[in-house]
């Protein structure tokens, strides 16, 4: 009973999180970074105990493969260099100098726990920096990088953190050793996930159904994970792997209806998964500071972790100015000073740091606590909170005070393409008329609506037009009153279920479609569009 309280605990501040951010229009990590110190500070809540392996294992696959999904790869590889340089040089850099200022504070904290701690901080999070970037129409270049790195240095800082703790656990560390094991757990992870990739991509081939096409979709990340922890290579790349390469075939190999489910499904995953990590954290930390860390006066260990922040944010500083210098010399680029002032701050740490932190093994083999265990996830939790809602919460002043961006934007080049799309649907319809010797006038109202799309694509203050406009406001209008007229039919018993949920599907498509309603015609009560009227009881 205590577990299923705590669930419902966890999964009602996440939905009034969520909620925050959404109204305050801030990326939701912030929110639940927030909400998980809040929380931590309420006495008598339930504090789960669990098996931290379960947490790396439950909560970083799915995140990984949705941000691997969700990568052009295109735009990946035309950046390769810089993400590069910042997804793998800049997280070593940043683990050894972590590292090395938390001995330097702790000197008692082996150095091998150490690493572990710099391994942990050393990956950024672009989910809240990304989030604002593109909604600043900031250069796509700058957006690409940030996620690319976030992707590759996710795996890169993992595997360096699995090396860190395995150095703990034995006692024993060799860098000739460790650094040909890098390479081969590495290379061995990525064939892995290449590998089940393409079993099932093959697999979805065959399957032609949305409900089971999405069920085996969910089990991808995990099944890579394993089968490369099992044979001893890195299951986090072997989820990269898996996912850029399915990514990059989905479109030939999914239905539409698949698509919609799928998207759905995985954007409530992972908004589940950093809900219950980030607010589990919070309720757990208040515990960690006041019994297990009360050796420390409050001075020192806040001294500890803004020392160890600092040098997270100043490394990276101090990296990406050079290397940007570098990449000048020899690619002869003219990079932006204030473009490289908000990649530098775009350090962000998250749900990935945190997950790392959590799953630290509880005890060495002989029985004795892991160094300093308790230490690292209190640095860990205030490294995601300084950096999260500190720059998170700044990023946006800073590219205004900077005035950096341009005119190019991502929603430009959906535009242009719509209309290149609808001009190529118009000559098609053109050219069936002429094969098929169709009436000219059968077509013309399907012809109007693709053309409409293009003067909507291609209109300078992208306003609709009055046509489009009425057109648009008698669409809603028709939907609306299809939806009622068939809730009154099942809620007087006299259609199924089944019926009934599959034509309101089909309502909801048409709808999604649909541009909003203009703000001259606004709804009414009466008129009122929500999902909440299949909660109508039937009579």
């Amino acid at each position: 009973m205590a577990l299923l309280e705590l669930l419902l605990i966890l999964l009602l501040s996440a939905v009034a999180l969520g909620w925050v951010a959404r109204h305050f229009k801030f990326p939701y990590p912030i929110a639940l970074v927030a909400g998980g110190v809040v929380l931590g500070l309420v006495p008598n809540l339930p504090v789960a105990t669990f098996d931290p392996q379960i947490i790396l294992f439950a909560v970083l696959p799915p995140i990984l493969y949705q941000a691997a999904l969700l990568t052009s790869w295109s735009d990946f590889k035309a950046n390769i260099r810089p993400i590069g340089m910042l997804a793998i040089g800049l997280v070593v850099v940043t683990t050894l100098a972590v590292g090395a200022v938390l001995k330097w504070l702790v000197p008692d904290v082996p150095w091998a726990a150490a690493f572990a701690l710099g391994a942990i901080v050393s990956p950024p999070d672009a989910v809240a920096a990304t989030a604002i970037l593109s909604r600043l129409n900031m250069p796509r270049r700058i957006v690409t990088i940030l996620e690319g790195e976030s992707l590759v240095n996710d795996a890169s800082g993992l595997v360096l953190y699995k090396f860190a703790v395995a150095a703990v656990l034995t006692g024993a560390f060799s860098f000739m050793e460790a650094t040909a094991q890098f390479a081969l757990v590495s290379v061995g992870g990525v064939a892995v996930g290449v590998a089940l990739a393409f079993v099932y991509i093959g697999l979805h081939k065959k399957l032609g159904d949305p409900f089971i096409e999405t069920l085996t979709v969910l089990t991808i990340p995990y099944t890579a994970y394993l089968a490369a922890e099992s044979v001893h290579v890195s299951g986090v790349l072997a989820v990269v792997a898996a996912g850029l390469v399915r990514g990059r075939y989905a479109p030939e190999i999914v239905s539409a209806e698949m698509r919609i489910m799928a998207r759905s499904v995985w954007n409530l995953l992972v908004f589940l998964l950093n809900s219950l990590v980030f607010i589990l954290i919070g309720l757990q930390i208040n515990a960690v500071v006041s019994v297990n860390l009360r050796l420390y006066s409050p001075l020192h260990l806040a001294g500890i972790a803004a020392a160890v922040t600092a040098t997270a944010i100043v490394v990276r500083f101090l990296w990406v100015f050079p290397v940007a210098n570098v990449g000048q010399l020899l690619e002869k680029e003219n990079k932006d000073g204030g473009e490289l002032i908000i990649i530098g701050w775009c350090g962000m740490r998250g749900i990935v740091s945190l997950a790392a932190a959590l799953a630290l093994p509880l005890a060495l083999p002989d029985g004795t606590p892991f160094p300093h265990r308790d230490l690292i996830i209190f640095i860990t939790f205030v490294v995601i909170v300084a950096t999260l809602v500190g720059q998170g919460l700044t990023l946006t002043p800073l590219i205004r005070w900077l005035k950096v961006g341009s005119n190019w934007s991502l929603h430009d080049e959906q535009m242009r393409v719509r209309a290149a799309m609808s001009a190529a649907a118009l000559a098609t319809i053109d050219d069936v008329i002429a094969r098929e010797q169709i009436s000219q006038e059968w077509a013309q109202r399907l012809k109007a609506e693709v053309s409409d799309r293009i003067a909507l694509a291609t209109s300078e203050d992208e306003q609709l037009t009055p046509r489009m406009e009425t057109m648009t406001r008698l669409r809603h209008a028709v939907i609306r009153a299809e939806r009622k007229e068939l809730l009154r039919l099942w809620q007087g018993n006299e259609i199924a279920d089944e019926v009934m949920h599959h034509l309101m599907e089909l309502l909801d498509y048409e709808q999604a479609h649909l541009p909003p309603v203009p703000v001259a015609a606004p709804e009414g009560p009466a008129t009122r569009d929500s999902t909440d009227t299949l909660e109508t009881p039937r009579s």
